[in-house]
C-alpha cells in the first residue's frame, strides 16, 4: 500500500525519519511531499527542502519524495494514495492532526494514520532546530548528515559574505 507523509521539513529531523521508516516498514511505498505554509518563515527554500529530503531518504527503497502544491486530498488522488502518515508528539498536535483528518475523510475520502513520536524525540521540532541553527548550536544529533552538511555550508557562506 502507499501512503502520503506530507509536511514543509524546514530541516528534516531524525525525528521526521523515524516517522518516514516507520511507515515504510508497516505500508511499503511511502510518498513524502514537500509543500509549503504560508504561515511559516523557511530557513531553507522550497527546492533545497525538497532536495534535502530526497539526499536524507535516499537509501530507503519504495521512498519518493515530491513537491505538493494546493490541496492534500487532491495530490492524493492524483497519485492513488488512499492514506496520510502523520507523527505524533504531544496533544496540540493530536489535536490539530484530528482536524485535519476529519477535513481530508470529508473532502476525499483520505484516511489518516497517527503514529506517537519515539520517546526520545517527542520534543524534537524544526521550528527549535532551527531556532538553535540560527543561534550558532550543534545540532549533529537531530538531523541527518546531509542536512547538517547543508547548515555548515550556510554558515560558511554567512561568515564569506560578511568579510571585507
Amino acid at each position: 500500500m502507499k501512503v502520503l507523509c506530507p509536511g514543509s521539513f524546514d530541516p528534516i529531523t531524525v525525528g521526521h525519519l523515524d516517522i518516514i521508516e516507520r511507515a515504510h516498514a508497516l505500508f511499503g511505498q511511502v510518498v513524502i511531499a514537500i509543500g509549503n505554509n504560508s504561515q511559516k518563515k523557511y530557513m531553507f527554500s522550497f527546492d533545497e527542502r525538497v532536495e534535502l529530503v530526497r539526499g536524507a531518504t535516499r537509501d530507503l527503497p519504495g521512498v519518493t519524495v515530491e513537491p505538493m502544491t494546493g490541496l492534500l486530498v487532491d495530490f492524493c488522488h492524483a497519485r492513488g494514495i488512499p492514506a496520510v502518515v502523520k507523527g505524533l508528539r504531544f496533544g496540540a498536535d493530536f489535536d490539530f492532526e484530528l482536524q485535519m483528518a476529519h477535513m481530508n475523510r470529508d473532502m476525499g475520502e483520505i484516511e489518516t494514520v497517527l503514529l506517537p513520536a519515539a520517546k526520545d524525540q517527542v520534543t524534537l521540532s524544526s521550528t527549535i532546530i532551527r531556532q538553535v541553527i540560527n543561534l550558532g548550536g550543534d545540532v549533529t544529533e537531530y538531523v541527518p548528515a546531509n542536512v547538517l552538511a547543508a547548515v555548515a555550508a550556510r554558515r560558511e557562506s554567512e561568515r564569506n559574505a560578511s568579510r571585507p
